[in-house]
């Protein structure tokens, strides 16, 4: 499951409209999309395992279905962002206190199970920081949405020696020498690809959502 490269952020507000429809399986195809991903990761940051994670990802959608009859678009009133967050928030918290409800299991002494660390013992605290987290993760997703738009923009070497050079960090000699080419256009391939990197995260950050 992969949404296309400029696809995530900010939400449409024709998408939004869409999703009204029950039947309309293109948008809501097209909503899960672009956020499965963002939903999945928190998930799995707060404690989830992948199984859960992926019910979460379902288990908001279908709530996001059932309730965005009622919803507005307003941002005096808070974004579609924030709402989204909350919905997300509540299913986490229910697959959290399903593990808690759980029995835990105390093996005898010389048991084959008696090594192993109870289920309590392994469930992370359910008050983890879920603010911190979702806007850790939207912030990456927007992130690689930028990078996408960028890279859609310059010469494929161009954006592989940003990449070296940048976010990998290697040194600017190794990354002359890997692509052939001298210091100086290094240095002048990454300020061009940076300014277009910051004016696509400005872009997709102020647009409302």
């Amino acid at each position: 499951m992969s949404a296309k490269p400029d696809e995530f952020l900010p939400t449409r507000r024709t998408l939004l409209s869409r999703l009204r429809e029950w039947d309309d399986q293109g948008s809501w195809r097209e909503f899960f999309n672009i956020y499965w991903k963002l939903i999945y990761g928190v998930a799995l940051r707060a404690g989830l395992s992948e199984a859960e994670a992926q019910d979460v990802v379902q288990d908001t959608i279908i709530s996001v279905a059932r309730q965005i009859p009622n919803f507005h678009y307003d941002s005096s009133k808070g974004s579609f962002k924030s709402w989204l967050y909350l919905i997300t928030q509540r299913r986490i918290s229910d697959h959290l206190r399903k593990k808690y409800r759980q029995p835990r299991t105390v093996a005898r002494p010389g048991s084959e199970f008696s090594s192993q660390t109870g289920l309590v013992d392994q469930i992370p605290d359910p008050n983890a920081d879920l603010d911190r987290i979702w806007d850790e993760e939207w912030k990456q997703q927007i992130l690689q949405a930028a990078l996408q738009r960028v890279k859609q923009q310059v010469e494929p070497s161009h954006f592989q020696i940003f990449d070296c050079y940048v976010r990998k960090e290697w040194p600017v000699s190794e990354v002359a020498r890997t692509f052939g080419v001298k210091t100086g256009q290094v240095y002048l391939v990454k300020h061009r690809v940076a300014a277009l990197l910051a004016k696509e995260l400005r872009d997709l950050e102020e647009k409302p959502i």
